[in-house]
């Protein structure tokens, strides 16, 4: 997202809060529930450079968040519950669920202190390649490329490009273009430029990635906890939409057969990777559906309804953005009328494009 996007959005979402229109329509907009998604949780302050910080929210703000979801009157509950609770309608006491991206460690240390303070259940996605310490956590690696590197030269679309990178400003506005560029790509093809450019600039990825993500010892002895529930999250956390059937159905079976071995439980649950609609669609939801999973989750934003009960592999959530880190914002976005007014916004434009 944009830096004028972000303002924009963060205008609005004060307003459904300072109008009081977040109170006056949640009871109509709101929905059954909703699942938050999370990845990093972080005490540190963001850098000046530091575009992943939209991924880490601080442990202060995670304690606010659930706070103000049991102050507001809902029930946090596991994933294992959502089709129960869908089931109910509209009109039952509403539901949250957490969930956190990509096994990082520190959902263990910050995270996890927080839930339990509450007796809240969790669940943590993990892609098995990382747990096993052969994770590519290429977008961690751009970053840091883009904050070393005084300037960086690729050919891209067809043509040679030249990034100066000698103020924090040129450094955003290049990794702003590299990294859709690399996310139009195959992805084996955008990790070998990320590669490349990472031995270009001296930059080892498993020596300053690699106490980020928990092991496989760390995460059964972590799944101990009744809260806490392991889901599975690909092998390689490869885009699925771009892999053919096979190679999709392969990244999503062997990555819940290895959460079962190795935590010795099922695995019922599942998070697309990045998880937009150009990463994972229709195919990806029928291929979570005849692995016999209960839930998938996409990064499509959004509340759960009642229609959603039979939508089970294609849920939404609401992320908690490093950059939205004020509980103004989440306020308004569980009240549902910020979802409401683009659904109406949509239908109203495509009863225009029809006329």
């Amino acid at each position: 997202m944009s830096r004028r996007s972000t303002v924009f959005l963060k205008t609005a979402l004060a307003a459904v809060h300072y109008t009081g229109a977040g109170n006056f329509l949640a009871p109509y907009t709101r929905g059954a529930g909703v699942i938050f998604m999370l990845h990093q949780v972080d005490p540190e302050p963001p850098r000046e450079f530091e575009p992943n910080r939209i991924l880490k929210v601080t442990p202060t703000f995670l304690d606010s968040v659930v706070r103000e979801v049991l102050d507001a009157g809902f029930d946090i509950v596991p994933l294992d519950q959502v089709r129960e609770r869908l089931a109910e309608g509209e009109g039952a006491r509403p539901f949250a669920c957490f969930t956190l991206d990509d096994g990082y460690r520190d959902n263990r240390e910050h995270a996890y202190p927080v839930f339990r303070r509450y007796c809240a259940p969790f669940t943590v996605y993990v892609p098995s390649d990382f747990a096993d310490g052969r994770g590519d956590l290429w977008w961690l690696t751009l970053e840091r490329v883009v904050q070393a590197a005084p300037s960086i030269t690729l050919a891209m679309h067809g043509e040679t490009r030249h990034f100066r990178l000698s103020s924090a400003a040129e450094k955003e506005e290049a990794h702003h273009h590299i990294y859709w560029w690399l996310r139009s790509l195959p992805e084996h093809h955008a990790r070998a430029v990320v590669a490349e450019l990472a031995v270009a600039h001296s930059i080892d990825p498993k020596r300053v990635h690699g106490d980020l993500i928990m092991s496989w010892d760390e995460l059964r002895e972590f799944a101990d906890d009744p809260l806490v529930t392991i889901g599975a999250h690909t092998r390689g956390h490869f885009a699925l939409a771009k892999l053919s059937e096979t190679e999709a159905r392969v990244e999503m079976a062997e990555s819940i057969a290895r959460v079962e071995a190795e935590l010795g439980r099922p695995c019922r649950h599942f998070s697309y990777p990045y998880g937009c609609a150009r990463s994972a669609g229709s195919r990806e939801f029928r291929l979570a559906a005849e692995l016999g999973l209960e839930t998938a989750v996409t990064t499509e934003k959004g509340l759960l309804y009642a229609e959603h009960a039979h939508e089970l592999t294609a849920l939404p959530r609401l992320s908690l953005n490093g950059d939205f880190q004020d509980l103004r914002y989440v306020k308004a976005l569980l009240s549902g009328v910020p979802f409401a007014l683009m659904n109406t916004l949509k239908r109203y434009a495509g009863a225009r494009t029809a006329a």
